[in-house]
């Protein structure tokens, strides 16, 4: 029971850095509106960037959510 009970505090640690990273994602969208693609390319890489790394983390927390069902849809049929 204990491996369920990490599973679970580590999906959630997922899903709070998930949603701040989405809020930080939705920060750069709003500082973006006035400005023009490609004039700032540091401006331009970085929300690049945090494109890519919320695209990942929402993998990566989707996979652990896929795990933490299986395992107990597995302990069910026990």
């Amino acid at each position: 029971m204990s491996d369920d009970t990490g599973r679970i505090v580590k999906l959630k640690s997922h899903i709070v850095i998930e949603v701040l990273l989405v809020v930080a994602l939705a920060l750069y969208f709003v500082l973006a509106k006035s400005q023009v693609v490609g004039t700032d390319v540091t401006f331009t890489a970085l929300g690049a960037a945090l494109m890519a790394l919320v695209t990942f983390w929402t993998l990566n927390t989707a996979g652990d959510v896929i795990e933490v069902v299986a395992q107990r849809l597995q302990a069910k049929k026990r």
